[in-house]
């Protein structure tokens, strides 16, 4: 792929979570339907960090459901393995753990309470779990203990609203805890993905937490942002999740930004189409059925073309797609010399929605303990949804 220049100081050294090295200090984020097997080898294809899964609930692993075995299945090729685990009862997420470190199935676990979705909060679970913070603080300890030598890490938002923000407190009990890391999506439940993300939290977040890495999450859609993350936070690492959708190569932008290179992929159409193309395949063989992985692929056809000449009756044709013999002859048909359209194939991507009231069990916000009778009721916020 062609590369183009970029000026930015790159911040120097690999980034450590427990035993782990990363050559670049990057985190693929969970993203429910999107980093499966297939995306994560993709994305590793371009450059390096750390490729972390769909979220897995604890519940649904611990109970061995078929498609939870499948999804904590990783290909031969990739290291470190990394699961994303969200839990809402201490003993679950303690088994759930204990599966995963036993059975030799990861070598980084990570826990998510960053769920903005309101039929997760409106159970208490989510981004809504800190403001409990003897429940946070009971599911973290026994994480971290159940994982023993395997790091465990969380992921997290500022809060609930503006309010009842969390993430100092929580990031001080994750801290005491024994996470390796913790990473903080710079938005509140509230906001779910709407505005710009908050980077002065992430930063004090970093003044508190002295003792592990602290990664930030929000607003990362180049390898300028990254760095420019780094230099006004003083994180030790980025998180990217929308910024990657249709574009695997932002990792090879990423690594190439904090190795201090000065080049940046800008594909062609016809490379674009490639690596449409390849994504599709690796879907096909993860559901191990052609017809389901080209359906898949449907949902990336708009993020791949943003800004490219494509028109739109092949943009739909490629959105209703039920093989691979028809993408390639519709992708055979695109003028594959095209350049890279720049700005218009960048910035932001996927849905950012709008600030809205967020939903929580009735009173709440009345205590920052939880009552053992609510404790029943927020195992209910434990379904098969994602976000952070």
């Amino acid at each position: 792929m062609l590369h183009s220049s970029a000026t930015l100081e790159a911040p120097s050294g690999a980034l450590k979570i427990g035993p782990l090295t990363l050559d670049a200090p990057v985190v693929l984020a969970p993203m429910a339907g999107i980093t499966n097997t297939a995306f994560r080898r993709l994305c590793r294809e371009f450059g390096a960090g750390l490729y972390v899964s769909e979220m897995i609930t604890t519940r649904a692993l611990v109970e061995r459901t078929p498609e939870t075995m499948r999804l904590i299945t990783h290909h031969e090729s990739e290291t470190p393995r990394s699961i994303q685990l969200y839990g809402v009862d201490p003993a679950t997420t303690a088994a759930a753990v204990r599966i995963l470190v036993e059975e030799d199935r990861a070598d980084h676990i990570d826990l998510n309470f960053g769920c903005p979705v309101p039929k997760v909060t409106r159970k208490g679970g989510g981004a809504a779990l800190p403001w409990k913070l003897d429940l946070f603080r009971d599911i973290v300890e026994g994480a971290v203990q159940a994982a023993g030598a395997v790091p465990l890490t969380i992921k997290m938002r500022k809060g609930i609203d503006s309010d009842h923000l969390t993430y100092l407190e929580a990031g001080r009990i994750a801290e005491g805890a024994g996470v390796s890391s913790i990473a903080l999506h710079a938005r509140t439940a509230s906001e779910f993905y709407s505005g710009h993300a908050d980077w002065s939290a992430i930063a004090k977040l970093k003044e508190t937490i002295t003792s592990v890495p602290v990664l930030g999450n929000g607003d990362i859609w180049s390898g300028e942002d990254a760095l420019r993350m780094v230099a006004e936070t003083g994180c030790d690492g980025v998180v990217v999740g929308r910024g990657c959708l249709g574009r695997p190569w932002l990792f090879g932008d990423l690594a190439a930004a904090f190795a201090g290179e000065e080049t940046r992929v800008t594909p062609t159409l016809g490379e674009v189409a490639d690596t449409f193309r390849r994504h599709a395949e690796l879907l096909v063989e993860f559901f191990g059925d052609e017809d389901r992985g080209t359906r898949d692929i449907r949902k990336h056809v708009a993020w791949y073309f943003k800004g490219y000449p494509v028109g739109g009756e092949t943009r739909a044709a490629l959105a209703t797609a039920y093989s691979l013999q028809r993408i390639d002859d519709l992708l055979g048909e695109l003028d594959r010399d095209q350049p890279y359209p720049g700005e218009a194939a960048e910035g932001q991507r996927g849905r950012a929605g709008t600030p809205k009231r967020p939903v929580l069990p009735e009173r709440w916000l009345d205590s920052r303990t939880i009552a053992e009778g609510d404790r029943a009721d927020v195992a209910g916020a434990e379904l098969e949804n994602s976000g952070g």
